[in-house]
């Protein structure tokens, strides 16, 4: 597709492409050259030999998985890493946040309450226990129902007892339509419900991969100047990598999005085209940078091609807040979950209620 062409609405069109394959070749800024993939203690880096075409092999390293760049590509939504609104561009999205009342331990009723995460911070988005075992608030006071409950009704998920339930097959139109309303980004990143066998699949999937990659293995020390700690003077391994090319890929999957309606069902046109849109602008605004994907991976983009066509960054300019127009989104758009701050901050069994889960954050 020629390039002029990567418009939401050639994109949605029926006789679109199925995808959009963009790469991005990276390298370390200020010409440096070793990098920190991705990786945990038990684990560490990730290095394989590829097989290639001519018969050899070549060590390639897992800069990021794809779970990890859903990370990064919902974190450009937001203002900072510890700011909670989004960006500017992204004003009138919907989307959740969960909320508490202020001043824990001595709650103040009087204040607003505290955002304590939002659909786009948790990796379970929509599907997060945060949202789901809350109460929207309605005029500033908590409903009767949970929200979990509100949703799957909404959705028409018919429930078969007290853990299982399922859409019947013409309610899947309006479970795509409910959950844009709610929060389109998680049509674009996927989100898994398993209580009612409620599985939407990543629409942009990305990952990261070093390839001619080699470990450098360095050792630091931790001093305790004052002897305060048990820890005495610690001598630690620390594993980066060299590479000949760092190589992102980013696939969108546009007859996924296409699927999501038809016919006055499920998604309208300019809905199919904001999950495009949004998918695009989260790309070209994670390329353009600067970004750092973790404390020893700062990266910035050398080039990029579209489909195999050499491209710009600036081919992934949208105008995003056009296409949040054109949506015609319910007011207002934010929905608040509420959480007494009594019930969120007790001791107690944490987990999720689960989803295809993009909870593979950085290790360092």
């Amino acid at each position: 597709m020629p390039l002029a062409s990567l418009t939401p609405e050639k994109l949605t069109s029926s006789d679109g492409p199925l995808r959009l394959v963009i790469s991005a070749k990276l390298k370390p800024v200020a010409d440096l050259d070793r990098f920190q993939p991705a990786g945990f203690p038990e684990v560490g880096h990730v290095i394989y030999r590829a097989p290639r075409a001519d018969g050899t092999y070549e060590s390639v390293c897992i800069v990021d998985s794809p779970a990890s760049m859903a990370n990064h590509l919902e974190s450009v939504c937001m203002r900072g890493p510890h700011d909670l609104d989004l960006v500017k561009e992204l004003t009138g999205m919907p989307y959740l946040r969960c909320v508490t009342d202020a001043g824990w331990p001595d709650v103040d009723t009087s204040k607003p309450k505290t955002v304590v995460v939002t659909s786009l911070t948790e990796g379970h988005r929509i599907a997060s226990t945060y949202f789901l075992g809350g109460k929207r608030l309605d005029g500033g006071a908590p409903v009767a129902t949970a929200f979990e409950e509100e949703l799957r009704e909404a959705c028409g998920v018919l429930k078969l007892g007290k853990k299982k339930a399922h859409p019947q097959p013409d309610a899947w139109w309006t479970v795509f339509s409910t959950l844009f309303r709610y929060d389109p980004n998680a049509l674009v990143h996927g989100v898994l419900f398993p209580q009612w066998q409620v599985k939407i699949p990543r629409a942009l999937s990305a990952h990261m991969e070093a390839l001619g990659a080699a470990r450098v293995d360095r050792a630091g020390v931790k001093f305790d100047r004052l002897g305060k700690t048990t820890s005495g003077q610690p001598i630690f391994a620390v594993d980066e990598e060299v590479a000949q090319e760092i190589k992102a890929t980013f696939v969108l999957d546009l007859a996924l999005i296409r699927s999501l309606g038809r016919d006055g069902l499920g998604l309208s046109d300019e809905r199919k085209r904001l999950l495009v849109g949004l998918a695009l602008w989260k790309v070209g605004r994670l390329l353009r940078g600067p970004f750092r994907f973790r404390s020893g991976c700062d990266l910035e983009c050398a080039s990029i091609a579209v489909d195999g066509q050499e491209a710009s960054v600036d081919d992934l300019k949208i105008n995003i807040g056009t296409l949040i127009e054109a949506a015609h989104f319910e007011q207002p758009a934010i929905t608040d979950i509420y959480w007494p701050a009594s019930d969120l901050y007790r001791e107690g069994d944490n987990e999720e209620a689960g989803s295809e889960g993009d909870t593979d954050e950085d290790g360092e």
